[in-house]
């Protein structure tokens, strides 16, 4: 299977890092963890772009707030899938990561999840790893269940 990065702009993104790091473990995908920055190393972010599929990466997730360049300079650097998670990070309670990340110009897209959509952001690397990978998407299917089951059974408990 190949393997999802999750690349955060600063450690400070780590709490959202770590709720997709919960679901990638749940399915048993493989992922690694790096620190980069758009505006401070971006000669080895774009080094690591360029190099991520012939180093057995599948879909690329960046993690940044404010300014939120990352996903950007990645999707520019690879023709991989790019998942940007806009992080709160200022004032603007992450509007401004979000605009900056969903704003990409024609040819250069990322896919972009909600405010501090770390959760979400490993599940849609999920999905789009899973179109070649029938185990996985296995596993997504039971998840769908199980999710759905659970609210069933908030339903029965709430009308008991």
């Amino acid at each position: 299977m190949k393997k999802t990065a999750l690349i955060m702009g600063s450690d400070s993104d780590l709490p959202i890092v770590e709720k997709a790091i919960s679901v990638l473990k749940k399915l048993d995908m493989p992922y690694t963890v790096h620190i980069m920055s758009a505006h401070r190393t971006p000669e080895r972010t774009a080094e690591f772009a360029k190099a991520a599929a012939d180093n057995g990466y599948g879909v690329l997730v960046a993690f940044a707030g404010k300014a939120a360049h990352l996903a950007g300079v990645i999707a520019a650097h690879t023709t991989l899938p790019v998942i940007g998670v806009p992080i709160k990070g200022s004032d603007l309670g992450g509007l401004d990561a979000l605009l900056a990340t969903v704003q990409m110009p024609s040819g250069i897209p990322v896919a972009t999840v909600a405010i501090d959509g770390g959760a979400n952001a490993a599940w849609l690397a999920a999905r789009m790893l899973s179109v070649c990978e029938p185990e996985l998407a296995e596993k997504l299917s039971d998840e769908k269940l199980r999710m759905a089951q659970e609210v069933e059974a908030k339903e029965r408990k709430l009308n008991a």
